[in-house]
């Protein structure tokens, strides 16, 4: 009997990996957008102010939560120092910095207080796609929530952000969010 209900869970364990691997995958790729415009170079878009306004979801699509955010970044030796302020509508203030190096044409590799390990970021086109794990602040307790964000510029002034939120491979919730720079 033991032997039975032993093999029925490493079963159970084994499709419940193959189900998330089958409609976890993410077919977008960062090189899909290497001849699309216009281009984005984080570097370069978030050199100085930019204004933000964004809606949190969650893993069933209902919105949870909206902010508006000042962001100021400052690129000098290859770092890009973006500096977030959020302003959530539940009147909760949040701030980041963001230190983000550029590696090369299209990789870039990232670090803030409340960012596990590093990031990594790829930049293709008009395409950013930035990788990370961070500790998100749940009903008094930090919980590690991996994101798969997307920022894809539309204009000089205006780029749009889709992030995916995962915990063990599984949707939580997205992110959606409105960046416009403000001419200096």
């Amino acid at each position: 009997m033991k032997k039975n209900i032993f093999f029925i869970f490493i079963l159970l364990i084994i499709s419940l990996l193959f189900l998330k691997s089958y409609f976890n995958t993410n077919a977008m790729k960062p090189e899909d957008f290497k001849d699309t415009n216009p281009t984005i170079k984080i570097e370069k878009y978030f050199e100085g102010q930019v204004k933000a306004w964004g809606l949190l979801q969650n893993r069933k699509g209902k919105v949870t939560r909206q902010f508006k955010a000042d962001m100021f970044g400052k690129f000098e030796n290859n770092i890009l120092t973006l500096e977030e302020e959020f302003f959530w509508t539940d009147g909760e203030k949040q701030k980041r910095v963001w230190n983000i190096e550029k590696i090369d044409e299209h990789n870039y590799i990232g670090t803030a207080a409340d960012v596990i390990g590093k990031a990594k970021g790829f930049s293709y086109g008009s395409a950013f796609k930035f990788e990370y794990e961070l500790m998100v602040p749940i009903k008094g307790k930090n919980i590690k929530i991996s994101f798969d964000d997307w920022i894809f510029k539309q204009d000089e002034e205006v780029a749009i952000n889709r992030a995916t939120l995962t915990k063990f491979g599984f949707k939580v919730g997205e992110l959606t969010v409105f960046f416009k720079k403000v001419n200096n």
